[in-house]
């Protein structure tokens, strides 16, 4: 246990993301679904009709087909969420102390361990002058940065924090989040001047936010212009796609990403496709399950189905009235995860809340 007066006066940085389940059991996922389909960003009515219909429909059924999800990217660190942000977090601690700057760094969650609300109540009591929280979504939506803003202001009145508190908005435009982005794919193998194709994924979000004011279309927009200018592609060379619709009762931002590959496995030709998902700074289920175990897969094997069907009514050197897709490979471009290059974006986007006089 640290000493109460070790971060007396010191500026403390928490790394905030949504969170995940301890264990990859039925058990532990209700626990975790309960506490994260609750909170007011999320569920899709009032809290009485939302929390029946929850503990008696929802969670029964999706505990164990959940848990079956997080058993199969679950490591031998538990869940890769958890274990890369504290890498992140410990990578980012490190950095700020090799430039010798005296800033603490924390990984929290907002639903599940470890908490934003135990993070920020042992740093207080640690000492710390300066408490900056930064959520890990460059793109802000209410219902990812204004969650974790809701609870970090409730932490820190529960916690009586007299110290300076910010809670960080976004970072969709940073020049240095966009070069890191665009390096990530140049590295994953993406040639701008080839006639590969780029579909950035992002999270989907309700419309009903949207119409409510949320500006986290604009700034998916943004940063993947940004992104694009960066690799040097003009608006033919890629696209955005949005995956991860809770439920079928709301209307969800589109197009989704798996319709725009189940489209591109029919007429991409022997084109690559790349998948980046520049909302995502580390690699979680929706990244590592939804898109590595589920679309990649689905788009090979409907690759193949049409190379096959070619095959098949190709007579005498004849191509059929539209013709079939050849195979082409698809490639899932990390996160930033816990890099050096993820290190420097987030020191860039940190250095004017720390209060350091720079």
């Amino acid at each position: 246990m640290k000493k109460h007066a070790e971060l007396e006066g010191r500026t403390a940085v928490v790394l905030a993301n949504t969170g995940t389940p301890g264990k990859p059991t039925p058990r532990a996922v209700r626990k975790y679904l309960s506490q994260f389909l609750m909170d007011r960003r999320i569920r899709p009515m009032g809290l009485v009709p939302w929390s029946l219909i929850l503990h008696l429909c929802i969670l029964p059924k999706r505990g164990k087909a959940s848990a079956q999800k997080y058993r199969s990217i679950w490591t031998p660190e538990g869940s890769p969420l958890v274990a890369t942000q504290e890498k992140l977090a410990r990578g980012l601690e490190a950095h700020f102390a090799a430039q010798g700057t005296p800033v603490t760094v924390r990984s929290a969650m907002s639903y599940g361990q470890p908490s934003l609300e135990a993070a920020i109540k042992q740093l207080k009591k640690a000492g710390a002058a300066r408490i900056v929280v930064l959520p890990l979504y460059p793109q802000a939506a209410f219902s990812t940065t204004g969650s974790v803003t809701d609870k970090a202001e409730r932490a820190f009145r529960k916690s009586h924090f007299k110290g300076e508190t910010v809670v960080v908005s976004d970072y969709h435009n940073h020049p240095v989040y966009l070069k890191a982005m665009a390096a990530a794919i140049r590295n994953a193998g993406y040639n701008p001047a080839s006639d590969d194709r780029l579909l950035f994924s992002f999270h989907s979000v309700p419309l009903n936010d949207l119409e409510a004011g949320d500006n986290y279309e604009l700034q998916v927009g943004a940063s993947s212009l940004g992104i694009a200018n960066e690799l040097g592609l003009d608006r033919r060379q890629w696209t955005i796609g949005y995956q991860c619709q809770f439920d079928k009762g709301r209307q969800w931002l589109k197009p989704f990403s798996r319709d725009t590959l189940k489209a591109w496995a029919e007429n991409a030709g022997d084109a690559r496709v790349f998948i980046a998902c520049p909302n995502f700074a580390i690699d979680c289920l929706e990244t590592i399950y939804d898109i590595q175990q589920q679309f990649v897969p689905e788009y090979t094997a409907r690759k193949r189905d049409w190379e096959l069907y070619g095959e098949a009514h190709d007579h005498d050197g004849e191509q059929p009235a539209y013709a079939p897709a050849a195979t082409g490979e698809i490639v899932y471009v990390p996160c930033l995860n816990a890099t050096k290059a993820h290190v420097k974006v987030l020191a860039s986007v940190l250095e004017p809340h720390l209060g350091l006089g720079r």
